[in-house]
């Protein structure tokens, strides 16, 4: 967690197969703890052949049933066909939009957003901008999008800068803007 935090939540994200896996663990971790997600993050790059999107899409019933009883990762049924119903509407995105990056960050004006919280009780669960993009994503045909995933995929993938003013990481994600 402490390594995560350190070198990875927050920074911008504009790589396509970086964004599908983000989104693919923020939704995975719906009702579990972050830390259940990253202790199987090896096990969900294995298994979704380290989130390639094309890859990812094709899946079908056989290689549902596998991954059902691959340890490496939460078995849940609705989790795992979320993760190839939401690879096949990257795509779809990608050719409407030509990335999935200009796609997402197109609805925060393609730049950070940067907050000042001094405290983790001032940060939000959710927004209006978590609620925009889950409300389109739902409409694309997307699972395990809801505003509150939302919002911790766009803090994860530096949409947000969320780090309190007083972490050393609040600025030295701004580097990356």
């Amino acid at each position: 967690m402490i390594d995560y935090h350190d070198k990875e939540w927050g920074v911008p994200v504009h790589d396509d197969r970086q964004l599908f896996e983000m989104l693919t663990l923020e939704g995975a971790q719906a009702g579990l703890s972050w830390a259940t997600i990253l202790k199987r993050r090896s096990g969900y790059i294995k298994a979704f052949a380290n989130f390639n999107i094309k890859k990812v899409s094709q899946c079908g019933e056989k290689e549902i049933e596998k991954l059902m009883s691959d340890t490496g990762i939460i078995r849940n049924r609705l989790k795992i066909i979320s993760t190839i119903e939401n690879a096949k509407s990257v795509l779809e995105i990608k050719k409407e939009f030509g990335s999935f990056d200009k796609y997402l960050w197109a609805f925060a004006g393609n730049k950070p957003r940067v907050n000042k919280y001094k405290s983790l009780n001032q940060i939000p669960a959710q927004t209006e901008i978590s609620e925009k993009i889950s409300n389109d994503l739902k409409k694309r045909g997307f699972k395990f999008v809801g505003p509150t995933i939302i919002y911790a995929f766009m803090q994860a993938i530096g949409i947000v800068n969320d780090h309190e003013v007083g972490c050393f990481r609040f600025n030295e994600v701004q580097k990356y803007y």
